[in-house]
């Protein structure tokens, strides 16, 4: 694997031979990934798993035209063949007025700030083996649990690189580490499942495989013999790894693509109350150790804290170069790219801050509810914001989580469900996105 210094000078050196072939204007983006990942199931070794790679993405402009290329080989020959490539692809291609490297004032200058986001570990086949094994066990020596579905533990470490033609070279590594379990309980057609998984950056962040592979035990034990719950309008808690997935629906809806387009649901929202008073997300890609943390985006920008909503009102946009010169704005520094493409824009740590009630005394009135920890299919339309999916769960009754419940849906408006939003205080830094529990009122739950 490449140092970091190297590949920045790879992608420097990828752009200045793009330059000398005709293009007027070129990013260059490197990625070198290695990884190793163990499975486990019922006690035996069920996989290794050993990846390395290295891929470079060209992005050159003719004027307003612009092509993008990308190869795993990295030999001069290839490269030399890459840019010939991607600059008669430029040629035919049709003009985009909005099309562009990002704005050279803009760009970060001076040294990048650390996300300390590379522990520099290596971790030993042997060891991730052991580490898929503990949770494995754990998982299975719940009572109730009847088999499994496996266990595993991962290591891997990411070079990034990226170089433009006005003037900016930048590049970091990330290492990441994950474990996880997933096993059944009950027999025949009263047979549930379930699972947990942790990720973290540093090594020493990520909680013990025992831990792990107990909670993905009772997780499932406790979904056994589901009840039956009658369809109505009602409280709904979602569970923090669901709940998430609300601020993934707030982020698509305020990319610049979605705006430019007119595709959104909030396209008419900046600088309106979104959510409720007290309400605060936050986007944080300088978190130290953080799972989406960088030092700059996808075109080269300084990354930085930015409240997206403030006390319920809606902020700002995620724009990239492109979408903001569409819109007439200036891009924020949240773009994102792969190897194969322009920039788009997205999140980095997204998450909403806690409220002051526990999750217990924020169902403490609750006569009939739900409790969500599944939600299933991708029925969100995020033009008109309806919302409806499959859930499972548990049931609230007088204040307290009863029996499971499953196969049911819930729906609603992403504006009337952003409304009636309701944050507790066990917010735990644990994804990229992370919310704490949280309620809404009023949605629709059909039931079996």
């Amino acid at each position: 694997m490449l140092t970091v210094a190297e590949a920045q000078t790879r992608v420097h050196d990828l752009v200045a031979l793009a330059k000398r072939a005709g293009a007027d204007a070129a990013d260059t983006l490197y990625l070198c990934n290695e990884s190793t990942s163990v499975s486990v199931r019922l006690g035996a070794l069920e996989d290794v798993e050993r990846s390395e790679g290295e891929t470079i993405g060209l992005r050159l402009f003719v004027g307003r035209r612009s092509a993008s290329v990308s190869s795993s080989d990295l030999s001069a020959d290839a490269l030399a063949t890459l840019v010939d490539r991607a600059v008669a692809m430029a040629k035919e291609a049709p003009e985009d007025a909005y099309a562009g490297l990002a704005p050279e004032d803009r760009l970060l200058r001076g040294d990048a700030p650390s996300v300390d986001g590379d522990d520099g570990a290596g971790v030993p086949p042997e060891e991730l083996r052991a580490r898929a094994l503990i949770a494995e066990e754990a998982a299975r020596a719940v009572s109730g649990v009847t088999n499994s579905e496996g266990a595993s533990a991962s290591h891997g470490r990411t070079i990034i690189a990226l170089a433009t033609s006005h003037g900016f070279t930048g590049g970091y590594a990330t290492s990441g580490h994950g474990c996880s379990a997933s096993v059944i309980a009950g027999e025949g057609a009263n047979m549930q499942r379930d699972y947990a998984h942790r990720s973290a950056r540093h090594l020493d962040d990520l909680e013990a495989a025992e831990v792990i592979g107990r909670r993905a035990g009772e997780r499932t034990v406790a979904r056994l013999n589901p009840a039956k719950l009658p369809s109505g309008a009602m409280p709904i808690l979602f569970d923090p790894r669901v709940g998430s997935s609300l601020l993934g629906h707030l982020a698509g809806a305020i990319t610049g693509s979605s705006i430019a387009r007119k595709t959104s649901f909030l396209l008419d929202a900046l600088e309106t109350e979104v959510f409720g008073k007290g309400i605060t997300i936050i986007d944080d890609p300088l978190r130290p150790r953080g799972l989406g943390s960088k030092p700059f985006d996808g075109e080269g920008l300084p990354t930085a804290r930015r409240e997206l909503v403030t006390n319920g009102v809606l902020t700002g946009w995620l724009l990239d170069s492109a979408s903001a010169r569409q819109l007439g704005l200036q891009p924020t520094g949240n773009a994102h790219r792969g190897i194969g493409g322009p920039p788009g824009a997205g999140t980095s740590n997204l998450y909403m801050e806690a409220g002051a009630l526990t999750p217990a005394e924020l169902m403490k009135d609750v006569k009939r509810g739900l409790y969500v920890t599944e939600l299933i299919g991708q029925g969100v339309n995020l033009v008109t914001g309806d919302y409806s999916r499959g859930a499972a769960g548990f049931l609230i009754e007088d204040g307290a989580i009863g029996p499971a419940v499953a196969e049911i849906t819930i729906a609603g408006n992403l504006r009337e469900m952003f409304r009636a939003l309701t944050p507790a205080s066990d917010l735990v830094f644990e994804r990229a996105t992370d919310v704490p529990t949280i309620r809404i009122d009023g949605m629709t739950v059909a039931g079996a």
